[in-house]
């Protein structure tokens, strides 16, 4: 026996989050308030895993509420259930909703970024525009993949970049993508240039040809429908808490999904840079925001590379002022990726991210989880054990709740975890019934 121990409390610096499962003490936890007060982690983001129905959601939902009583807007880019709508309505913000008849994002819309810039100069102006334009490449780009299930060439990108600079130019209002294949059909000098057909027109035909028709299939007679092809139908404010409704969308439509994930995530973090940029030049206080990207596995799957475009959309979450919430079901929606490059780069998710968050999750998982993140022989039992199927109960001729529902272990480093349970008070029970169209 070592003489000189001593136990330490949990951290106490964040929102009030459960208490702790070995010894009962108080714990309170975010990504922000560990990064920016207590010094706790070098990143203010978590990466989430867990099987369905043992709390993911409400571990995070419980975070933006908590967050939200700091001042920090709470902004959800893709509600696929929905989890998070009653939350966001309860707490008086902005829900947008989108899907097939439903609404529009249109993915050429800069957002505020044309009348922001306007308000500023020199370099903050150059950077606010590049960063609009950057973001809109990228997005059209991204739904390219997810139509092809391949990345638009070199070439073809570098086609749409001009593409877009000349829209910006020639156009009056905000382009939609019905703009921008006229554009590129009416092959001015400036796209021939750059596209390298050497002074001949079927030569140009042949080599737009493919992006032409991946464009069309982005407008009204495509595979995606018309969400992305008309003028957006709500902007998103950056002044409150927003989530993006589209769980309209149905789960067989995976397309659609990634899709609408995709251009929300891109819009919103658009918008988040306008906040940031007039925060930075004195015109509107700072503001904070908690990001929640739910449903990750399902945009990795939808095409090859896309795993790049997600890393670009959230690279610079710490120097933007962004917290941020990644989740998934298992490690292995992430190294179930069809290139070797994309399942490291997938791994890099978990590996940047300065806390991971784990619920209950089978045995099989534990390998490939202690690649990433170092775990005791204990830690992973008590986490494997959580995954257990709930048993019968005579008593209600039903199901018991799972052994591990609200049960997470909080993983920062190689520090030991800190096994955690979360309880519901009354007041949140009606914004986290995931279950309504069972239980109504």
């Amino acid at each position: 026996m070592w003489p000189f121990s001593a136990g330490s409390g949990s951290p106490m610096t964040g929102v009030p989050l459960g208490r702790s499962i070995v010894g009962g003490a108080a714990l309170c936890c975010d990504p922000i308030s560990w990064f920016q007060r207590a010094k706790l982690i070098l990143n203010p983001s978590e990466f989430v895993l867990g099987k369905p129905g043992l709390g993911k959601s409400t571990i995070v939902r419980r975070q933006a509420l908590g967050l939200a009583g700091y001042g920090i807007n709470p902004v959800v880019f893709g509600d696929l259930k929905p989890d998070y709508v009653d939350l966001i309505k309860a707490l008086g913000g902005q829900v947008i909703t989108l899907g097939r008849g439903r609404g529009f994002l249109n993915v050429l819309d800069p957002g505020e970024a044309v009348t922001t810039a306007a308000r500023l100069s020199g370099q903050q102006r150059r950077a606010l525009l590049a960063d609009a334009h950057g973001r809109r490449l990228n997005t059209v780009a991204s739904l390219i993949t997810v139509l092809r299930r391949v990345p638009p060439s070199d070439r073809e990108e570098t086609i749409l970049n001009a593409a877009l600079d000349l829209l910006d130019e020639r156009h009056k209002g905000v382009p939609v993508l019905g703009d921008l294949l006229r554009l590129i059909h009416e092959a001015p000098e400036e796209l021939r240039q750059v596209a390298l057909d050497r002074g001949e027109m079927a030569r140009y035909r042949d080599i737009t040809e493919n992006l032409e028709s991946s464009l069309v299939g982005l407008l009204g007679r495509g595979r995606l429908g018309e969400m992305f092809s008309q003028p957006t139908s709500e902007p998103m404010r950056h002044d409150t808490p927003v989530c993006f409704d589209v769980s309209n969308i149905d789960d067989a439509d995976a397309q659609m999904q990634a899709a609408a994930l995709l251009a929300c995530w891109s819009y919103g973090f658009g918008t988040i840079s306008v906040a940031q940029a007039l925060a930075d030049a004195g015109l509107e206080p700072q503001r904070r925001y908690f990001v929640i990207l739910d449903e990750l596995w399902r945009v990795l799957r939808a095409g090859r590379g896309l795993v790049d475009r997600i890393d670009a959309l959230t690279r610079l979450n710490r120097q933007r002022g962004v917290g941020m919430a990644m989740i998934t079901h298992t490690m292995s929606d992430l190294l179930a990726l069809a290139e070797p490059e994309d399942r490291m780069k997938a791994k890099g998710f978990v590996e940047r991210a300065g806390m991971v968050i784990c619920g209950g999750l089978p045995a099989a998982e534990m390998p490939q989880l202690t690649q990433v993140v170092a775990m005791t022989d204990a830690e992973q039992h008590m986490i494997t054990d959580w995954s257990t199927p709930p048993t019968w109960d005579a008593t209600s001729e039903g199901e018991a709740p799972p052994p591990g529902l609200g049960n997470f272990m909080i993983k920062v480093g190689g520090r030991p975890g800190i096994p955690v349970h979360v309880d519901l008070t009354d007041d949140e029970r009606a914004v986290n019934d995931t279950n309504r169209r069972w239980t109504r």
